[in-house]
């Protein structure tokens, strides 16, 4: 997969290619790797190479936790994770900075992987519990993070009408492991780019469930949450905009320090 953006101020443009291979695991490799070439959006001029697994999960990342700031019940004390994507420990990291959180349930496949997410848990001041399935995680958490690897094929296996009344999900996977119909159940549905979404033919969500696109929660258009039972959820498809954004930042924090020398 590739995504390009461009930026006239700095003139940047950011072109990210990401590989899933399933097979990898089986090598000890990781399924899905990426990388950020950056050049001069005026001359094309190569300027910088950037780890592109590092982008992507502190951009998806920093969107999960926007969304949650508008969308989630401040009050929220159990995270859930579905899935161990690199996403996860991002995730975790990112919410427990911002809520008071004291408790983690979880659901996936890999025991290794697993139990590292319980550990990373425990280290941040959380007591953990593993599941038996993805739905009574879901049942059971205050702020759901779902990020289940996509390799295409897998029938949908989580229904949003039995998430937790007042729970919020970050759904970072495509929403491929969802009923897409259950999305109906939920008081608000905000995708990361609502233009975006509309001018793309594999739909998301389905177009009658979703209020509206992060800028509208930003720019105070949309309200998240108006009521503590309110159930809401951003999904996120990712595009180039915030890996150009992150990309360049790192590029101007490289240069500063490279200019103090």
């Amino acid at each position: 997969m590739a995504a390009l953006a461009a930026i006239d101020h700095p003139p940047l443009l950011a072109v990210k290619t990401v590989v899933l291979n399933p097979e990898n695991t089986a090598n000890g490799l990781p399924q899905i790797d990426g990388l950020v070439t950056i050049r001069c959006s005026v001359n094309g001029i190569p300027e910088a190479v950037l780890d592109g697994n590092w982008i992507t999960e502190v951009r998806t990342t920093g969107l999960s936790a926007v969304a949650a700031k508008y969308m989630a019940n401040p009050q929220a004390r159990t995270i859930g994770f579905v899935g161990f994507g690199a996403q996860a420990r991002s995730h975790l990291d990112a919410f427990a900075e911002a809520f008071n959180l004291e408790h983690m349930v979880y659901f996936g496949r890999g025991q290794a992987i697993q139990d590292s997410l319980a550990v990373h848990a425990k280290a941040l001041g959380l007591t953990a519990t593993a599941c038996p399935s993805g739905q009574d995680v879901a049942q059971n958490c205050d702020l759901l993070v779902i990020t289940v690897t996509h390799t295409g094929g897998a029938a949908p296996f989580l229904d949003a009408s039995g998430t937790k009344p007042g729970a919020f999900a970050a759904i970072v996977d495509l929403a491929a492991p969802w009923k897409r119909d259950s999305f109906g159940a939920l008081d608000c549905v905000v995708i990361d780019d609502f233009v975006q979404e509309a001018a793309l033919a594999n739909k998301l969500c389905v177009s009658a469930f979703i209020h509206g696109g992060l800028t509208g929660l930003v720019t105070g258009q949309l309200q998240g949450r108006t009521n503590p039972n309110d159930r809401t959820a951003f999904v996120f498809r990712g595009h180039a905009l915030g890996d150009l954004a992150l990309s360049a930042l790192a590029v101007e924090k490289h240069r500063e320090v490279e200019s103090a020398f």
